[in-house]
This record gives C-alpha cells, sequence and structure tokens, in this order.
C-alpha cells in the first residue's frame, strides 16, 4: 500500500490474537501498526498483553487510524460492525474478513459503493507461524490487495487464493481440522500410555508423529498414499494398526466431519 500499514482488528478474540501475534513475529508490523476493538474489557487486555497493541471499545475509533482493517467477530456480529464503521470507510480502506460463513456480497452490501473486500478463513496454528487459510477476493479489489492479503496470511503459515464458492470447503477443512488433528493426537497419545507409555512421552511422541507426517507431505510432495506405503512392510506392525483403522472407517469419519463442517460454514452465511 502507499500508505504506511496500519492493521486494526474489529474484534479482539483468539483469532485476531493469533494472526496479530503472527504479523508481529514475521516482523511485518510493529505493534504500533496494531490495534483492535471489542466491547469486552477482558478481550481487549488480553489482546494488549499478547501484542503489546492498544485497543479501543468502538469499532468506529479503530476504523479511523486503521486502512487494513481485519473483521474477527462473530458471524452474527458482522452487520452491526459494518454498520458501525460504515461512515468512516473511505477508498483507502482495506476490509479482510475473517467471519466465517459471511459471503462477500453480504460485507460488500454493508459498506459503501466500491469497499474493497477479501473474505478469508484462516486457522488458529497462525499463532505459531503454521497455519492454513484460503482467501477470495471482492469484485472491488485490486491485484495489489489480494498480494497484500496473501503476504499477511504467509507471514503465519500457508495462504491460497481460490473461489468464494470454494471458502465453505476450506472451513471445514483447514479452518476447522486443527480440532480433529487435536483429537487424533489425544487418542494416539491414549494408545501410547494403554501400551505402557506414561501420559507426557506418550503425548509428545503423538505430537511430534503428527508434526513430522505433515513435513513429509508438504516438503517431498508425494501422495499421503505413498509416503504410508513407505512405512508398511508386508507382516509388520503398521498394517496391523492400519487395518484397526480401516475397521473403525477413520477415512470415512474424517470425510464426513469435513462435509458437515462445510454444510454448517454455509448454513452461518444464509443465516
Amino acid at each position: 500500500m502507499a500508505t504506511p500499514l496500519k492493521i486494526g482488528f474489529l474484534g479482539a478474540g483468539k483469532m485476531a490474537t493469533a494472526l496479530a501475534r503472527g504479523f508481529i513475529n514475521a516482523k511485518l508490523v510493529k505493534p504500533a501498526q496494531l490495534s483492535a476493538s471489542d466491547p469486552y474489557a477482558a478481550a481487549r487486555d488480553h489482546f494488549t498483553a499478547e501484542t503489546g497493541a492498544k485497543t479501543a471499545a468502538a469499532n468506529l475509533e479503530i476504523a479511523r487510524t486503521a486502512n487494513v482493517l481485519i473483521l474477527a467477530t462473530k458471524p452474527d456480529q458482522v452487520a452491526p460492525a459494518l454498520a458501525e464503521i460504515s461512515s468512516a470507510f473511505t477508498p483507502n480502506h482495506l476490509l479482510i474478513s475473517i467471519a466465517a460463513g459471511v459471503t462477500l456480497s453480504k460485507l460488500e452490501a454493508g459498506l459503501p459503493a466500491g469497499a474493497r473486500v477479501i473474505r478469508v478463513m484462516p486457522n488458529t496454528p497462525a499463532l505459531v507461524g503454521a497455519g492454513a487459510a484460503g482467501f477470495a477476493a471482492g469484485q472491488n479489489t485490486t491485484p495489489a490487495d489480494a498480494e497484500l492479503a496473501k503476504k499477511l496470511l504467509s507471514a503465519v503459515g500457508l495462504a491460497v487464493q481460490v473461489k468464494e464458492s470454494l471458502l465453505d470447503a476450506v472451513t471445514g477443512l483447514s479452518g476447522s481440522g486443527p480440532a480433529y488433528v487435536y483429537q487424533f493426537i489425544e487418542a494416539l497419545s491414549d494408545g501410547g500410555v494403554a501400551a505402557g507409555l506414561p501420559r507426557d512421552i506418550a503425548t509428545r511422541l503423538a505430537a511430534q508423529t503428527v508434526l513430522g507426517g505433515a513435513k513429509m507431505v508438504l516438503e517431498t510432495g508425494l501422495h499421503p498414499g505413498v509416503l504410508k506405503d513407505q512405512v508398511t512392510s508386508p507382516g509388520g506392525t503398521t498394517i496391523e494398526g492400519i487395518h484397526e483403522l480401516e475397521k473403525g472407517k477413520l477415512r470415512a469419519t474424517v470425510i464426513n466431519a469435513v462435509r458437515a463442517a462445510t454444510d454448517k460454514s454455509k448454513k452461518l452465511g444464509q443465516g
């Protein structure tokens, strides 16, 4: 952007805090270039404690000082937030929304004509620089806007631009996906405990195993099935474990989970 980057979060919850800390850790901005609004004092205090950035109770105050606004409210609070900032929204503003299920058309309708809007579905591992986000650009955005959004999101993980029609699927997969992975790690740890390992050791081994497997997929570029076959010796221990996973319908259950979360995202967008 031609002017110095000033990012304002409308909503100071967990996701906003994760993104803000990620931007700071990636040295994209300094705390002085960040701000956030939230009606709850506890949320404001936590945001400031985690980022060193200033906060305010009113969205309008943030809109008047920031040129990139990240809409981080709950979906049912989007319309009131947009109504509050509309009078201060100028052609110099870019709105990046991380509100699940809220369409670009609804975002644009709540702002002055010609508003530049980008819709994003991030996830909480952005806090540790390992996020996965999909984003879609509105009809009035410029290539530079999309480039900025990708730069911000890439600073805290992986960012891919997709058609808006695919963002609900992104929500069901990577937006909700960390919770699925945490549950899997917990189950791996439980298995280790059941086999005799101390809980702390089992959890550390489980988490590192998931991390290592993910890095293998990303860094080798090989299909997960190929990597699975490389670990699966004839008549060995791994194939016995895989057989149990297949009997428990692990893959079908995960597919169903992603589809269910995707459907929920669509319903939120229709609300």
